[in-house]
């Protein structure tokens, strides 16, 4: 089971969560847009830039925050943060 948590956060304040599981036999690069993917439908928002930046850290950490650089429209909150909490 793969698990991917999302959260919006502004002002150091949870402003959105969500949890998305996949148990598809997909790899976990698809797993993760099409979890990205969910997520931004869900909180109506766009998909994010990946930048160097954003794919190094994910790639360490197994989490990223997408900032205001990471959108081409204006965002109304700080960061949108992801971590993949399961992967099986």
């Amino acid at each position: 089971m793969f698990r991917l948590w999302a959260k919006m956060m502004k002002d150091n304040r949870l402003m959105k969560d969500t949890l998305i599981c996949d148990d598809t036999n997909e790899t976990r690069t698809h797993k993760v847009f099409h979890a990205i993917e969910s997520v931004c439908y869900e909180f109506d928002l766009e998909k994010p830039i990946w930048l160097n930046n954003t794919v190094k850290e994910f790639k360490k950490n197994g989490k990223a925050r997408f900032y205001q650089d990471n959108f081409v429209e204006q965002i109304d909150f700080d960061f949108l943060e992801i971590h993949v909490i399961e992967e099986e």
